[in-house]
């Protein structure tokens, strides 16, 4: 029989990171990161061996789910490539109202739990937040340290303008973010240190 290194098997490694909450979500800690013209780069244009100019770049993961599956279920492979740039959104894994609640609960930890993994790799990571219904609420702010730099996208929310800006006083309310990194126009009722991101500029990359 193979003998097998448990701290290389990949169901050990979900279980090695603090977590909180009712839901037991893996722990994203607050970090410094300067966001002094803050610029950013989607996941789906990294490469390896990236140019000096886009190694500069945030990571962002405001792109389709397909893109990005494979982080969570291999988180080894890409290490690399994402260790060349200069931080990481946690990854926008959907939590659409339509979905069963197990899976936006399932997004939300997956979520955490790649923020966790590349802080333990020593890489600096920016949680991304991101809510649906109200029940969502009950788990959807987890994994997260009070006065956090958190991330959200406002691709979509202009149908729902009240349910987004409900979630959005809900997540100020319960992680008081230092500073909340905007992918689009923020709403003008919206509070909070937020500094906007042109989403449009950053798949725009030097190649």
């Amino acid at each position: 029989m193979t003998s097998v290194n448990m701290r290389e098997d990949p169901l050990f490694m979900r279980n090695t990171f603090a977590s909180v909450g009712k839901w037991d979500m893996p722990l994203v800690k607050k970090q410094f990161i300067d966001l002094t013209d803050v610029r950013m780069i989607a996941c789906s244009d990294t490469k390896a061996n990236d140019n000096d100019l886009n190694k500069h770049n945030g990571v962002h993961f405001f792109v389709d789910d397909y893109r990005f599956t494979g982080i969570y279920d291999h988180p080894e492979r890409t290490l690399a490539k994402y260790s060349q740039y200069s931080f990481l959104l946690t990854p926008d894994f959907s939590t659409y109202a339509e979905m069963n609640l197990w899976r936006q609960i399932e997004s939300v930890a997956m979520n955490r739990w790649c923020g966790a993994y590349w802080q333990s790799n020593g890489l600096s990571v920016i949680p991304t937040v991101s809510w649906s219904t109200p029940r969502s609420f009950d788990f959807c702010f987890d994994g997260i340290e009070l006065g956090s730099i958190v991330a959200i996208g406002m691709i979509g929310c202009k149908r729902n303008r009240l349910g987004f800006l409900r979630g959005y006083s809900a997540m100020l309310e319960k992680i008081e973010p230092s500073s909340i990194l905007c992918f689009g126009t923020p709403f003008p009722e919206m509070e909070g240190n937020i500094i906007s991101v042109d989403y449009l500029r950053s798949r725009k990359v030097v190649r």
